[in-house]
């Protein structure tokens, strides 16, 4: 029953994150770690590359290439730290400070600060990313703010190749720290069915969020996003 639940929770995550680019992670960590604390993080972080890779092979001619490769650049110091608060460091603080950065972000572009996908922004936000994204499984805001005015297919590719490769990034950072054995791979992979079934279903509310709703989208699910990660880490 537990896995049954859990998979539900992924399916209903998968069907957010196929129609704004992310939001698996953010609907999934904190009922899954209710379900069984041992699917976050790194069950949830195989999911979540699985459902990345399957955005990329639908729409792979709209990703940044040059934006998803500095963001990457960034990503990796982030997971390094992510691992060291996973092992050794107080969780709470690192993520309350990645969940107010995100919140800030958020309260900019409200009053109309538009955020861009330049170089410097990429690197810190694939930074804030890889720390929240290796240590809780959640990393999609940071990056998605920087995209909340391109269109919805370029926001959804950009992210899939981004956290695909992300995935591979944070799984190895961890795995060299010993917190990743076959048990979580497991766990990981019998979720993919459901990521599957819910990235499908998603097709209806992408055409509807590609009318003109994805920066709403992306706010409010940043946001979200970020109100998750701050009450988990107050009770973690």
């Amino acid at each position: 029953m537990v896995v049954l639940w859990a998979g539900l929770v992924v399916a209903a995550g998968a069907v957010i994150q196929g129609a704004v680019g992310f939001g698996l992670a953010l609907v999934a960590a904190p009922l899954l770690a209710l379900l069984d604390p041992e699917y976050v993080p790194v069950p949830l972080i195989v999911v979540a590359g699985v459902h990345a890779l399957f955005q990329l092979v639908r729409e792979w001619r709209d990703a940044d290439w040059r934006g998803v490769g500095w963001a990457l650049t960034g990503r990796v110091p982030g997971a390094v730290v992510g691992a060291t608060v996973v092992a050794l460091l107080p969780y709470r603080a690192f993520a309350s400070f990645v969940a107010l950065a995100v919140l800030l972000c958020v309260a900019a572009s409200l009053v109309r600060l538009r955020l861009r996908p330049t170089r410097p922004a990429l690197l810190v936000a694939g930074a804030l990313s890889g720390v929240s994204g290796t240590a809780a499984g959640i990393g999609g805001p940071p990056v998605a703010l920087l995209y909340q005015d391109e269109h919805g297919a370029t926001v959804r590719a950009t992210l899939g190749a981004y956290f695909g490769v992300g995935t591979v990034l944070s799984l190895g950072v961890l795995a060299a720290g010993g917190q990743v054995d076959g048990t979580h791979l497991l766990q990981g992979a019998v979720l993919i069915p459901f990521a599957a079934a819910g990235f499908l279903l998603s097709n209806p509310l992408r055409r509807v969020l590609d009318r003109g709703w994805t920066r709403p989208a992306v706010l409010g699910l940043a946001a979200a996003g970020a109100v998750t990660l701050l009450v988990q880490a107050q009770f973690t």
